[in-house]
């Protein structure tokens, strides 16, 4: 036994077991994430239920969104009047929507109070752009006020009206967020460049006659577009549908506030996994709405992409050229031993230091200067001067150079010395050596500190909510406008988007599936911002191998 102890073979067995106990936890996680995340898409059955309450029978429809067992004693703890003799009792999270008419989504039904429950065919879900979706039963489909379908037929109508409301709603907002947009912007343009002339003293007739014709093609452009405006809302307002609650309650709803309504009690298998995937697209395609709690989350996807591109855009070249000099070119000494500690400590400053710094220079100090020498017809808004992509990306860039400064002296202090000697000799000077020879060697480990850098950077939360982050941006940061890339913007963040949804959304159980979900997305970006910088640095480690060797 002392002989096996002394080999070393106790140590590589728990080494063993300690990375697989790592890889079972985190593959467990992230199956378990992924279950009550992707789950939330699936189009469950709608029950209806008898339920008992205070004496009363009470009607209630909608989703079974969770099981539990729980004390007997607690419910009669909480004041309800309970006879049973069993210790554990069931009770049931009902996603009963209707938010409109009882001002709740989700109710708890105890188990022996219920009556009655069925799944009903004909019971639909309405998903609704305001007020969550609504569960109840078709009754008439009405086109200007008056009914033209209703009973057996209406369900077929419905959809054509929806499908049709839908197709007057995409050309609404690729009126309002496309051309009215650019005339806007170019508006605001046009103002701020007479403010520039007014403030340069070249505001000249001829230079505002010029800006005037600029306004007014533009002004009447716009007017053109908002009478077409018109025609579509008024066709967009024209359809309703009434329906009848569980309970009896009738509401009619526009057919405008209508996403999408569907039976998922008649369904078949093979719909509801069409319906599953439409609504997993949705999700990773769409704009959010309902406070974060519905839709999809598009923009926050595009916000963290492009936020990561950028910070690793900045963030190689300084790291690099760091390293460089530090291996390379500085005199090794006390100093030079004092700034590579200093490095590997700035690894180790709390996130939100960055972000407070960033905050202070990046945003108060430097965009304010830039705007008062680049932008001062701008005054008093700011242009660069407030919390904006630029600096976001600037700030995380600043928080992750120490990663790919270690990475890269690692992969410069691996480099044989006789090929450094062997360039030299055939007469090249130092600058091309290492343009040359050595960074293109040096490049796998370049990469692999970019891949650190962008693992850490793209989960980040606490400086970007100073720096740039908010809860819902109106536009994207790339758009059609000159300069198409627009740096001064705020912008969404899955992070940050996991931290507003998951607690300071004002309904935390419809939030709830939708914290997994993000959070499933958020590993999923990572993972594929590492696989291409992964793919890259084993193309750079092949192409460059037979130079190390």
């Amino acid at each position: 036994m002392r002989k096996w102890i002394d080999s070393g073979s106790p140590w590589v067995w728990l080494t063993a077991a300690s990375v697989s106990i790592s890889i079972i936890m985190v593959v467990g996680l992230l199956l378990l994430i992924a279950a009550r995340g992707l789950g939330h898409f699936w189009p469950a059955d709608v029950v209806t239920f008898e339920y008992q309450n205070n004496n009363q029978i009470v009607k209630v429809a909608g989703e079974i969104r969770d099981t539990e067992e729980v004390p007997a004693q607690r419910i009669i703890d909480s004041g309800v009047k309970l006879d049973t003799n069993e210790e554990l009792i069931s009770r049931h999270l009902i996603k009963t929507g209707n938010r409109d008419l009882y001002g709740i989504d989700f109710r708890w039904l105890i188990d022996p109070f219920i009556l009655t429950r069925a799944t009903p065919e004909e019971l639909m879900v309405i998903e609704r752009r305001e007020w969550g979706n609504f569960y109840g039963f078709l009754g008439q489909v009405k086109v200007d006020g008056q009914v033209i379908a209703e009973g057996a037929e209406s369900w077929d109508v419905l959809q054509q009206q929806i499908e049709k409301t839908g197709d007057t709603f995409s050309v609404i907002r690729g009126i309002e967020h496309g051309d009215i947009g650019a005339i806007n912007y170019s508006l605001e343009r046009l103002r701020l460049k007479q403010r520039g002339l007014e403030l340069k003293g070249e505001d000249t007739p001829q230079a505002l006659g010029k800006l005037e014709e600029e306004r007014q093609s533009l002004q009447a452009e716009y007017e053109g577009l908002q009478s077409e405006l018109q025609t579509h809302y008024r066709e967009l307002n024209r359809a309703s549908l009434v329906a009848e609650t569980f309970d009896g309650k009738i509401l009619e709803i526009p057919i405008s506030k209508t996403v999408q309504a569907y039976r998922p009690n008649s369904m078949s298998v093979f719909g509801k996994v069409g319906f599953y995937l439409g609504k997993v697209w949705e999700f990773v395609s769409d704009e959010p709405r309902e406070a974060n709690t519905e839709g999809g989350i598009f923009p926050a996807i595009f916000g963290t992409v492009m936020m990561v591109i950028i910070m690793a855009i900045l963030v190689t070249p300084f790291g690099v050229v760091a390293a460089i000099y530090l291996r390379e070119y500085a005199k090794q000494g006390p100093i030079i031993r004092m700034v590579r500690i200093a490095v590997n400590n700035l690894a180790g400053v709390p996130s939100i230091v960055y972000g407070v710094f960033g905050l202070g220079f990046f945003v108060y100090f430097l965009g304010g200067n830039i705007d008062a020498l680049f932008f001062p017809e701008s005054a008093p808004a700011p242009t660069f001067g407030t919390p904006g992509l630029l600096w976001a990306s600037i700030t995380l860039a600043l928080l992750t150079v120490p990663v790919v400064i270690v990475a890269t002296e690692e992969g410069l202090s691996r480099i044989p010395k006789s090929i450094r000697e062997g360039s030299l000799a055939l007469g090249a000077t130092k600058a091309e050596t290492l343009w040359r020879t050595i960074i293109p060697m040096t490049s796998p480990a370049i990469m692999t500190g970019l891949i650190l850098a962008v693992a850490r950077a793209a989960g980040e939360v606490a400086p970007l909510m100073l720096v740039g982050v908010v809860k819902l941006a109106p536009t994207l940061p790339l758009d059609g406008n000159f300069p198409f890339l627009h740096l001064d913007r705020k912008f969404m963040h899955l992070g940050f988007h996991i931290y507003d949804v998951g607690f300071q959304s004002p309904n935390v159980e419809a939030a709830r599936p939708l914290v997994y979900a993000t959070a499933l997305l958020l590993v999923l970006v990572i993972i594929a911002l590492n696989l291409a910088a992964i793919a890259i640095r084993n193309r750079l480690r092949e192409k460059y191998k037979s130079l190390e060797q």
